[in-house]
């Protein structure tokens, strides 16, 4: 069976750490990225076009909602 793709959006490394770290030990799933805010993640999204992505929404250069958007519209 394919695993799911799960990337994390966070701006908090113990978040993200905390995250993978549980993911990861899920059978069905793998973190494949992980970004530290909005801009990062539009970029990393690009790039590893996970099936999933968790994502904070209060996060300095540019927050989830408007992170969110972006990578919506390009989809």
């Amino acid at each position: 069976m394919e695993k799911i793709t799960v990337m994390l959006v966070d701006d908090h490394q113990m978040v993200r750490l905390g995250l993978s770290s549980y993911l990861n030990m899920q059978e069905d799933l793998i973190v494949v990225a992980e970004a530290v805010n909005g801009l990062d993640g539009i970029q990393k999204a690009r790039q590893h076009r996970p099936d999933v992505i968790l994502m904070d929404l209060v996060m300095e250069e540019m927050d989830g909602i408007a992170a969110s958007k972006a990578i919506l519209s390009e989809n």
